[in-house]
């Protein structure tokens, strides 16, 4: 029997065996390099950003892997303020993937790469001069990673989002290059906050619409505030339907001993700018386990709308997992206060350089109150009842 054809056969079906399967980490019959899941929109990514508190600039970047597309992507993203103007630039590199995920050992994509220094505390992100932009910075947790609990998004019966993520404070110190200028980076004002996410979310080209989904999407609101303060962090996230109906709840105190509490139910109130959908801040009233009040007054410095060259929904110059040819890299700078621009900002997540001060019986020390700084990011998009938005064009008065 001529048996050429069914052994070349079962090689090609085991060719996803790479150096990670050497290392007990098996989770499947299956090697590392095969996604859990066929489902195309299968994701392992990153997203890290750092601000020096002025809010003066803010830059966020990350790194992802989209095995059952074949391809890997990371992005950086700088705005900043300058004489006036405000701009925001991005520089975005992509590649195919190795099918062995021999280069998730080496997380790479084109001159940008991340080091792992020391699991869930210490990272190095560094990326070799590309379109004029060059980093070269080392994280460091403050706090011990969150464990957030697990993203969920159906549409009818159809799930479009079923993700794990955890997330952490910290601090920077390097240096960013632009265009020949060094910004110098130092831990004693540099912060920041990252997180590494998982599973399904939408990636790469559109797929097929089909049957028309039932009820139609009609938007969803959002919150993800990480803070860190000189004694702990805290990491809130929520996300409502139109109705108000909130589907995520989780909110974590994180103390340097090492003492993890959950703040129950907050209670959340954003301050828009008039006629626009951009946040000024929120109060958030948070509940320990002993039942104390823990407010946050968050403010923001500097808003970063992440759909504008950062990828993230709604990009319409830059879409996570989309394959763009081999050794892809290209750069994007963006006057935030062109129209064409500024018209997008709504129909979107932003990110802000964000500043909190927390006060009340649940603050656990002795002072009246504590300053923090870290990410304020939220997103109301479309009709959300408890912010008074009717449709996906309502403004705040």
């Amino acid at each position: 029997m001529n048996t050429a054809g069914t052994d070349h056969g079962l090689h090609g079906e085991y060719v996803g065996l790479g150096p990670l399967d050497e290392y007990p980490i098996h989770q499947l019959p299956r090697p590392v390099a095969w996604a859990g899941s066929s489902d195309r929109n299968f994701y392992d990514r990153c997203y890290l950003n750092a601000h020096d508190r002025t809010g003066d600039l803010f830059l966020i970047t990350g790194l992802g892997f989209y095995p059952n597309l074949g391809t890997k992507d990371a992005f950086v993203l700088l705005r900043r303020e300058l004489d006036g103007r405000s701009e925001q630039t991005a520089v975005h590199l992509s590649d195919a993937a190795d099918p062995r995920g021999a280069d998730r050992l080496e997380q790479q994509v084109g001159n940008y790469r991340i080091e792992v220094l020391e699991p869930l505390r210490r990272l190095r992100v560094l990326m070799e001069t590309t379109e004029g932009v060059a980093l070269d910075l080392t994280w460091e947790g403050s706090f011990d990673v969150v464990q957030e609990l697990p993203h969920v998004m159906r549409q009818g019966s159809g799930t479009t989002l079923d993700a794990q993520r955890f997330a952490q404070v910290g601090t920077w110190e390097g240096v960013i290059s632009v265009d020949g200028t060094d910004i110098d980076v130092t831990p004693d004002t540099w912060v920041g906050t990252r997180d590494r996410s998982w599973g399904i979310r939408p990636v790469g080209e559109a797929a097929p619409a089909g049957k028309p989904a039932d009820p139609a999407f009609e938007g969803m609101w959002w919150l993800y505030v990480p803070m860190r303060f000189e004694e702990f962090s805290v990491v809130l996230i929520i996300q409502e339907t139109p109705d108000g109906y909130r589907t995520l709840n989780d909110c974590t105190r994180v103390w340097a001993d090492g003492r993890v509490e959950q703040l129950g139910w907050p209670r959340v109130q954003i301050r828009y700018a008039s006629g626009t959908r951009v946040p000024t801040g929120a109060t958030i009233v948070c509940t320990t386990p002993s039942g104390d009040e823990l407010v946050l007054e968050v403010t923001s410095k500097l808003a970063v709308p992440i759909h504008v060259g950062g990828g993230y929904g709604g990009d319409s110059d830059w879409t996570h997992g989309m394959w763009k040819g081999p050794k892809f890299t290209e750069r994007l700078t963006y006057d935030m206060a062109d129209p064409a621009v500024a018209g997008r900002v709504m129909f979107g997540v932003i990110d802000h350089v964000g500043h909190a001060v927390a006060s009340g019986p649940g603050l656990g020390t002795t002072a009246a109150t504590a300053e923090g700084h870290g990410l304020f990011e939220h997103g109301a998009l479309g009709r959300h009842d408890p912010s008074g938005f009717a449709d996906w064009f309502s403004l705040a008065p």
